[in-house]
């Protein structure tokens, strides 16, 4: 068993399975018929279904950005021994997953314009900080599948914030 401070070795979770490639890319989804929604029928709809889209397509990057936030805790749950002292990396590690959600609540407060492109920046900086920590904590497998689809969502919520 692993201790709270040693991350856990490099084999664990070291690439992200079939299923879990698959549910990421349909993940992707919400947001490209979001964008594309945004891009191709904005213009020529009433206001209500457009800001429906809209704030649907807000709230759902919000939720990604949290969920983001919610695998540090799960990894560091998987990590935790009983009574061990917490060391700096999962300290911020558990930091950092409250700033994620935080960024994705002020975002869906904002006009959907800014709390899009807020979305947009948060994904990628949620991204750069994840190809730190997820090394130390022996998940480094996954950030290929996590650059692909944070530039996905993130031009997705850039397009959308651009139209609107």
């Amino acid at each position: 068993m692993s201790s709270a401070s040693a991350p856990l070795p490099a084999h664990h979770h070291a690439e992200p399975g079939p299923l879990a490639r698959r549910l990421g890319y349909l993940g992707l989804l919400p947001f490209i018929a979001g964008a594309l929604f945004v891009w191709l029928l904005g213009t020529r709809m009433d206001d209500d279904p457009f800001f429906f889209v809209v704030r649907g397509l807000t709230a759902y990057a919000a939720l990604v950005v949290s969920f983001l936030g919610g695998l540090h805790w799960g990894m560091l749950m998987w990590q935790s021994g009983v009574g061990a002292p917490e060391s700096s990396l999962h300290q911020r590690a558990l930091w950092v997953g409250i700033a994620y959600s935080l960024a994705g609540l002020v975002a869906v407060v904002m006009p959907p314009y800014a709390g899009l492109a807020l979305i947009g920046f948060v994904l990628i900086a949620c991204y750069l900080i994840d190809r730190k920590l997820y090394p130390a904590m022996g998940t480094a497998g996954w950030l290929t599948l996590r650059f692909r689809l944070t530039v996905v969502a993130s031009l997705c919520c850039f397009l959308a914030a651009a139209q609107i």
